[in-house]
């Protein structure tokens, strides 16, 4: 499992999980498809938003793997800004490649595109 160095580990000045510390033993969190109500908590949404924004500023527009980012926090993207780079994608492995969908992202996130986000 690649661990991206230089990414954050959690949104500034919460729990928000953004990434693990070790591989599971027990097996792969798989990463699934989870839909996002107009009713979630504020809270909920900055997260979303600044993951977001990480993922940006680490990887841009270029494929990366899955590696040691959340699953739960990359099922909130997944499947809209989020998606996957290979048609046989396996939701449960950690060299799986993901790419942000840019056009679908800005208009979910257009603040996490911003040079001074946070």
């Amino acid at each position: 499992m690649i661990k991206h160095r230089g990414f954050p580990g959690r949104l500034p000045g919460s729990d928000f999980q953004f990434t693990i510390r070790r591989a599971n033993p027990k097996g792969v969190t798989p990463i699934t498809v989870r839909e996002r109500f107009k009713d979630r908590r504020p809270a909920d949404r900055r997260a979303d938003a600044g993951f977001m924004a990480a993922l940006w500023e680490c990887f841009g527009d270029q494929p990366f793997e899955r590696g040691n980012l959340d699953a739960g926090r990359l099922s909130w993207l997944f499947g809209r800004e989020v998606v996957a780079v290979e048609e046989d994608f396996d939701p449960e492995d950690y060299e799986a490649l993901l790419v942000i969908d840019e056009a679908v992202a800005r208009i979910s996130f257009p603040d996490a595109f911003e040079d001074d986000w946070a």
